[in-house]
């Protein structure tokens, strides 16, 4: 947050609005209940990258995976992640894409990186009626009391953890409140994934923020939540990004592209984008939801803003 800065936005952009209704017909939706388990089958394959972009375009190579900007030591639970869950995380790809398209609109009217709706992809693969072993429910695996807590219905007669496009609504409040909480999407899914007491002990006992440095004193399956994800967020984009960093990874992320700012743009996009100079404090979540404009976008063409 800068108290003054120059401000480059699109000319024009597409708004991805979410649907209207609460269950389009684009997202169809199985009626019995499925177990988490039964989604997540560990198939080795021969050629993980076999149909996907390279994961990075630049940087050293372990056994196939570019570890650029990647963080050490997630490279070994990365590579091991696209061996066993790749291919299928290529059939999600493909059919997915009514899903996305949909979570996407919904979190940047949030103000929400799109990247997070890989969250959806490892909590449920997307499975409007996915039920854990804990009972959450829903693509968002959301518990009752904070389905509640986040506006949703969950009662005798109706259980909105399954409405998709509700679900998703109240999951991108949570995630921007988690997000106001850690200012660190990794710490952000964690504590999705474990409660926010978890991480706070996590950080208190470690005596840092870092999810690096705290991760082994957070409970095993958030610690391996957030790798997930960040092993998803590759296979699906080729590439990390900002929700794939810590904070002071972002900062430095950020730091570097701002050396370069727009230098990275097609001179099309330049002709294309307007200028503005602003005065004052600004937070990025907060321009881009009246803009109803994608964060990564935003950053894209205002790298070092916040």
């Amino acid at each position: 947050m800068l108290n003054k800065y120059t401000l480059s936005l699109l000319l024009a952009f597409g708004l991805g609005q979410a649907p209207t209704q609460a269950q389009g017909t684009a997202i169809p939706a199985e009626k019995e209940p499925i177990a988490i388990d039964s989604l997540t089958p560990e198939t080795p394959i021969n050629d993980p990258k076999k149909g996907f972009k390279d994961l990075f375009t630049e940087g050293a190579d372990v056994d196939g995976i570019s570890v650029k900007h990647l963080n050490p030591r997630a490279i070994s639970f990365v590579e091991d992640y696209v061996k066993k869950q790749g291919k299928k995380m290529e059939e999600i790809k493909k059919w997915g894409k009514p899903y996305f398209d949909m979570i996407d609109g919904v979190l940047m009217q949030h103000g929400i990186p799109k990247e997070m709706k890989y969250l959806a992809v490892i909590e449920s693969h997307l499975q409007v009626y996915a039920v854990s072993w804990a009972g959450a429910v829903g693509p968002w695996q959301f518990m009752p009391a904070t389905a509640r807590r986040m506006g949703l219905r969950v009662n005798n007669a109706v259980d909105e953890r399954t409405d998709y496009y509700k679900s998703t609504q109240a999951a991108a409040r949570y995630l921007k409140e988690l997000y106001g909480i850690y200012e660190d999407w990794l710490l952000v899914i964690a504590a999705y994934n474990g409660g926010p007491g978890n991480v706070n002990s996590a950080i208190r006992r470690s005596g840092s923020r870092d999810f690096w440095t705290l991760q082994n004193y957070l409970p095993e399956e958030s610690k391996n939540h957030v790798k997930k994800f960040i092993a998803t967020h590759y296979i699906m984009e080729g590439e990390g990004g900002i929700t794939t960093l810590t904070k002071s990874e972002a900062g430095e992320y950020r730091q570097l592209a701002a050396a370069n700012n727009r230098d990275g743009l097609t001179e099309e996009e330049k002709t294309n984008s307007l200028t503005y100079p602003l005065t004052g404090k600004y937070n990025s979540l907060v321009i881009v939801k009246h803009l109803l404009m994608d964060i990564t976008e935003f950053n894209r063409y205002n790298p070092g803003f916040d």
